[in-house]
């Protein structure tokens, strides 16, 4: 496997950070800042850098390699495979009445099912409910195909996402990376750090991701009561605050964002489905617990693998990135001292992390957490 590195500041020229070399037929990330993103050239000045390459775009909350986490950028990572092949499908949540687990299925089983050992998704943030999304995709697959990746971001303003395959950036698509080969190894790993207080509640009205009423009160009124002054900065506050949920479905709980808040229903809208009975409670993290979730997240993708890996694909949550404000490149840092300097590390903080829970194989949807997906051939 070859990889190399580039990115660019604003307008500023293209600059390599890592050493420059050819590449035949590369796989080319593209992640970057979502006004960066919607310059009209963007995909052409690309395809001349990588004219045989085959380009994903994904517009992020911050881009991650191992030497920073930037906000301002659009951050390249190309990569030529040497043993292994992959496919790329689209499907577009636009097309199809918003129907997120339709789309989830269809986008899947568009794949040659023979050898396919693993997924990555680079999915709108915007209009896809990731829980049907996975839940689509996890019925295409019978749950016996490794699938992780994550929700496209748009900093902390929720406005609009993008990603695209060979085309410029748009609203609603959703990108599939199939990978095929007999060497091929895929370890994942996701940690969280966050823990639960206050009471426990019971949800008792919900429709799919929206949240009407916990313990038949209206749940905006409740939830805006536990942030006393913080209120006044909803939805943004509410990253910081997230939902443990304890679904009747699932042996995990398992952890949901609050995106927005609709004032005229006294209800909140999550980044994935909160079932009827579930049961939720807040939950709160620090900077120092956050690194460890994620050194902790390294050493368990690690830990089952034979070969050394050579890529590693990180996606962690728009939530943790404020709680860690200044100090962001520290969970990376855990990340790349546990893994080692010499693999390649690209990713984005995200709307949303998809992956299965340790230990099982179906995907899902979390928020707040570091996923890691450790690749070598």
């Amino acid at each position: 496997m070859k990889t190399i590195q580039l990115q660019k500041q604003s307008d500023n020229i293209w600059e390599y950070i890592t050493p420059k070399q050819e590449l035949n037929n590369p796989l080319v990330l593209v992640f970057g800042n979502r006004f960066l993103l919607e310059n009209p050239n963007i995909y052409n000045e690309i395809k001349e850098l990588f004219p045989n390459g085959q380009i994903v775009f994904g517009s992020t909350s911050g881009d991650i390699t191992s030497q920073s986490v930037d906000d301002e950028s659009i951050t390249i990572t190309a990569i030529e495979f040497e043993k292994s092949t992959f496919l790329i499908k689209t499907s577009n949540i636009l097309n199809s009445n918003l129907d997120s687990l339709k789309t989830g299925n269809n986008l899947i089983k568009q794949f040659p099912e023979k050898d396919l050992k693993y997924v990555y998704v680079i999915s709108d943030g915007s209009f896809i409910n990731g829980s049907q999304l996975t839940n689509g995709m996890n019925a295409a697959t019978e749950d016996n195909v490794l699938i992780t990746g994550g929700l496209c971001g748009d900093g902390a303003r929720f406005e609009k996402t993008l990603a695209s395959y060979n085309e410029n950036p748009k609203s609603g698509e959703i990108i599939a990376i199939g990978f095929y080969g007999e060497t091929l190894e895929v370890t994942f790993s996701i940690h969280g750090g966050w823990t639960p207080f206050g009471p426990e509640r019971i949800v008792t009205k919900s429709d799919s991701n929206i949240l009407y009423e916990l313990d038949n009160q209206p749940a905006l009124d409740l939830y805006k009561k536990y942030l006393g002054e913080k209120s006044k900065d909803l939805p943004g506050s509410a990253l910081l605050y997230p939902l443990n949920v304890k679904s009747e479905n699932e042996k995990q709980s398992f952890v949901r964002t609050i995106l927005n808040i609709n004032e005229a229903d006294n209800a909140m809208i999550l980044a994935g489905d909160i079932p009827e009975n579930s049961r939720v409670q807040l939950m709160m993290t620090n900077v120092d617990n956050i690194a460890n979730a994620s050194e902790r997240a390294a050493r368990q993708a690690l830990e089952l693998r034979i070969n050394k890996p050579q890529l590693a694909l990180l996606v962690s949550c728009i939530g943790r990135k404020l709680v860690l404000d200044q100090r962001v490149e520290e969970e990376v840092e855990e990340v790349v001292a546990v893994i080692g300097k010499d693999t390649r590390i690209t990713g984005f903080y995200s709307y949303g992390e998809i992956a299965p829970f340790h230990g099982e194989n179906n995907c899902q949807l979390h928020n707040q957490t570091m996923t890691i997906t450790l690749i070598s051939e």
